[in-house]
């Protein structure tokens, strides 16, 4: 009998300990692709079927410019913008006018905005790609504070009544080709992380989040890229990874010592790493193909060509868009183009590949899931197709707005960020 209890003690403490080694999903999207860090939103449901007047919660109008993907906590969400203080020049490029970089607060419930606030009143230093902003980064939060990043003009704390607690200027980039920014800072736990890679010094940033000050921070031997970096626990080790042209990188979480890297991205990175069961996936699709599938029990120091890559493959893979990491497998599209593919994200095997997304011929957002469904919106559509093994429309809904920004999911609503309005649909 005793010998039971001891058994039934020792098996209740291991479900406990492994209970909490798991990611914490919960119904808010509080960083750029979600609490997953793969673009799922775990207990989501939102609606397949949508349009200006089925199933449209609110629609509110957004001011200025911005592709940054929102977030949600609780019934809030957070938008950025950039605003030309010149109310008749073009939002979208006006590099000789003055911007008001705005935070936006809006209320969930009715699409009311709650407080807007301009951070930095600037002159955007060069042009801008045509298809990008000067709000292209997303906003991250821990629920008490908003962390609104935009890239060459600063990061910045504020609390949820709209105050400026910290301000924080890394300085100007110099992105390839006057491209623009568009990572974005990631948290974790106490700390924020920025992906400094340009065409001048790079550096990666860990700042805490209570002061804007540097923890530490590690020069990078890296050219423009726009990708995020990613936290995560694997080999006994708090790992900040990082995906970029020069290398792979994995960067010691406490002192920012390199742990491992390793070669293989295209040029121009964008996707972000993702992790699920100790494996991790980057992807690039630049002027060329790749995506790596590693293991992180076995990567240590330069880990190019060895068995720690366990599969790669190298065709039809993303420029813009992210992939999607969800029940096992991996969704992305080719380059910036309506074309999918799903491949076994254990051993890479190909489940389908080249399926055309009709109604989409070019995209910058990223694909979203939720409740066994994926949601790309594009040019006036937002197709949602239905997830696993084979391909298969579900619907394609058409809206009056054009989507850089990716689809987000807060219990029953899928909240979407066009170049005019923030849109709220829920059945």
């Amino acid at each position: 009998m005793k010998s039971q209890f001891i058994l039934f003690s020792l098996l209740f403490l291991f479900a406990v300990s492994t209970s909490k080694a798991q990611p914490q999903a919960d119904n808010n999207w509080m960083q750029w692709r979600g609490p997953l860090g793969n673009g799922v939103a775990v207990k989501a449901n939102p609606p397949v079927d949508f349009s200006e007047t089925k199933n449209l919660k609110w629609k509110t109008a957004i001011p200025g410019r911005g592709n940054a993907t929102p977030i949600v906590y609780e019934d809030k969400i957070i938008i950025l913008t950039a605003v030309p203080t010149d109310s008749s020049a073009d939002p979208q490029v006006s590099p000789n006018v003055d911007h008001n970089f705005n935070v936006i607060l809006v209320n969930r419930n009715d699409g009311s905005i709650i407080w807007e606030k301009t951070v930095a009143t600037d002159l955007p230093q060069g042009k801008i790609h045509e298809l990008s902003s000067w709000a292209s980064n997303s906003p991250c939060t821990d629920g008490e504070m908003i962390y609104a990043y935009f890239g060459s003009f600063g990061l910045y704390c504020l609390d949820f009544d709209g105050n400026i607690i910290w301000k924080r200027d890394f300085g100007t980039m110099e992105k390839r080709m006057n491209f623009g920014d568009g990572a974005s800072p990631y948290l974790y736990k106490d700390r924020l992380f920025i992906q400094w890679d340009h065409e001048g010094d790079s550096w990666i940033y860990c700042v805490d989040k209570k002061t804007g000050n540097d923890i530490w921070k590690m020069e990078r031997d890296e050219p423009t890229s726009w990708s995020t970096p990613f936290v995560v626990e694997a080999n006994g080790k708090t790992q900040v990874i990082t995906s970029a042209t020069t290398a792979i990188r994995s960067y010691d979480y406490e002192n920012g010592n390199v742990l491992w890297s390793s070669t293989g991205m295209t040029g121009n990175v964008i996707p972000v790493p993702m992790v699920e069961n100790n494996m991790l996936y980057v992807t690039s699709g630049f002027r060329g193909a790749a995506l790596q599938a590693i293991d992180l029990t076995k990567a240590s120091g330069d880990i190019t060509g060895t068995d720690a890559i366990i599969w790669e493959y190298n065709q039809d893979t993303p420029y813009t868009p992210c992939a999607l990491l969800m029940d096992g497998k991996l969704y992305f599209l080719r380059a910036n183009n309506g074309v999918m593919t799903c491949l076994d994200a254990k051993d890479g095997s190909v489940l389908y590949s080249k399926e055309r997304l009709e109604g989409i011929s070019t995209i910058f957002s990223s694909p979203s899931g939720a409740d066994g469904k994926i949601y790309i919106a594009a040019k006036g559509i937002c197709l949602v197709i239905k997830a696993g093994e084979d391909f298969e429309i579900l619907a394609s809904n058409e809206l009056d707005d054009d989507f850089h920004a990716s689809p987000v999911f807060v219990d029953n609503q899928l909240i979407l960020r066009g170049f005019e309005s923030l849109y709220c649909f829920e059945e």
